[in-house]
């Protein structure tokens, strides 16, 4: 049966690859996108209550332990990638190994952060922020870095539910991670009943018990005897050398675009922090913001990826093309109109922060914030691009390419001229974020155009069957931890 013209929004709507079917498949993911980006936000609002050096403390540190995670989790999270494909090719049986060579590389990487912890505080003091925000950042990085493998860990597990299109979990997931944190926020943080107050460090420990949490809601999701005769979700334990090469081959590009997407914005919170801690806190607030907003989009990037990856399994490029530009519309009308609400209604996002703040230490802060937000507005339509366009041709194999332009404009548009016009020139925190707008935006663009090329079309990052390795024998059941 023939599809139905899709240029009518309400033809769109019901055909195949329209409207509806991506909402489907994105609205859970947008929940749990969401809570993460709620749970952030809160966390971050309770330490600006604190303290404003708790504040100012807590996003480098973060941003920079993420920043070296995002390696791990960039490359194990794109198990979604082969799942999706392998569903789309009728082949379950490899979706179970597939998941576990995510969980291998989920050891590599706790290992590798623990390994940095000694280097926090000479990594902090060369940075050069005062005093007690070095004290803080190097307790708040060192103890989330003792968190890597269940946050890794989950990137993996929740991608052999996301990528046969099965959403529910990774929400549920996320939302049980969600309460978790705040709740052990609060108490951790002021010292609420029996428990000590810990400032900083509580948000840190919180954080890394609310990934425990979702690591043992996947384990319990997955262990179900349903899915092992079909998916070897079990059986399939075994380290597979072939595969897993080929997951390091496309996924470790996935990996470091989201490590140097990461860096240039790291090494831009930097910069910004050396002007002086009212920047600082107001670049982290916006950015807050911003990520309160933009997190929820990163789950229909997760669609749009998905069902790319599926129909190319199907080997159906044209219905794939759909399923991007039903995405395109649905991010474009939601930025849009957050864009709106940033520059009309600042106050509305700004307030939370100020609550329970010392009396006078958050005007500065929320006059140079309001500012900010408009920068935010305005780039938020081109992360738009960079959200759908990048997702589509990454769900392809096309990571290569996301990541050699992530590196060259990370570089070349962000990190050397913040450096030189901030430090150099001595410009101020508006310099600074007219360069973070001129990179996100023709990033966007970037995207769209290799999009537009139709190269990722004939891409597959599974092997072809003709040339795929005989299935092993069944492996007796994986021994219990």
């Amino acid at each position: 049966m023939t599809n139905p013209p899709t240029r009518n929004p309400v033809n769109r709507w019901n055909a195949e690859g329209g409207y509806r079917q991506i909402l489907v498949i994105a609205f859970p993911l947008i929940l749990s996108t969401g809570s993460w980006s709620l749970q952030h936000f809160v966390d971050r609002m309770f330490l600006a209550w604190y303290s404003p050096e708790s504040l100012a403390a807590s996003t480098p540190a973060g941003i920079l332990n993420y920043t070296v995670m995002s390696l791990f989790i960039g490359t194990a999270g794109y198990v979604s990638t082969f799942v999706a494909q392998y569903h789309g090719a009728g082949r379950p049986e490899r979706i179970g190994p597939s998941v576990w060579q995510g969980i291998y590389i989920s050891a590599i990487g706790a290992i590798t952060m623990a390994l940095l912890i000694p280097l926090a505080g000479p990594a902090f003091r060369l940075i050069g922020h005062a005093p007690e925000i070095q004290r803080q950042e190097t307790v708040y990085f060192s103890i989330l870095c003792l968190g890597a493998f269940p946050a890794v860990a989950c990137a993996a597990l929740g991608g052999f539910f996301s990528g046969r299109g099965e959403t529910w979990p990774v929400m549920w997931a996320s939302l049980l991670a969600t309460v978790v944190n705040i709740v052990l926020d609060y108490l951790l943080i002021f010292g609420v009943w029996i428990f000590p107050e810990m400032g900083i460090a509580g948000a840190a420990i919180a954080t890394n018990l609310s990934m425990v949490a979702a690591l043992a809601a996947y384990c319990a999701l997955i262990a179900r005897e349903s899915h092992d005769p079909r998916f070897r979700i079990i059986r399939g334990w075994r380290l597979d050398p072939a595969l897993f090469s080929r997951i390091i081959r496309f996924g470790l590009p996935n990996g470091v675009q989201f490590f140097l997407d990461m860096a240039g914005f790291t090494v831009f919170l930097l910069i910004v922090g050396r002007l002086g801690t009212a920047a600082l806190a107001a670049t982290n607030i916006a950015l807050n913001i911003n990520t309160l907003a933009f997190m929820p989009m990163i789950g229909l990037g997760m669609t749009v990826s998905i069902l790319v990856g599926q129909h190319l399994g199907r080997n159906d490029a044209p219905l794939a093309v759909r399923c991007v530009g039903s995405g395109f519309h649905l991010t474009m009308l939601y930025m849009g109109t957050i864009a709106l609400f940033y520059v009309l209604t600042p106050g509305l996002f700004l307030a939370p922060f100020g609550l329970y703040s010392q009396p006078g230490a958050y005007d500065e802060i929320r006059g140079l914030a309001e500012v900010l937000l408009r920068f935010v507005a305005l780039y938020s339509l081109f992360d738009a691009l960079t959200i759908v366009f990048a997702s589509a041709i990454k769900g392809a194999g096309d990571s290569r390419f996301v990541m050699y332009m992530v590196s060259g404009l990370s570089l070349g548009l962000l990190i050397i001229p913040s450096y030189v016009a901030l430090e150099v020139f001595g410009a101020g925190i508006l310099a600074g974020w007219t360069i973070a707008t001129v990179y996100v935006s023709v990033l966007g663009v970037a995207f769209y155009l290799r999009f537009r090329s139709g190269k990722w079309k004939t891409m597959r990052v599974i092997e072809h069957p003709g040339r795929q390795p005989p299935a092993p024998p069944p492996q007796p059941l994986a021994p219990k931890a």
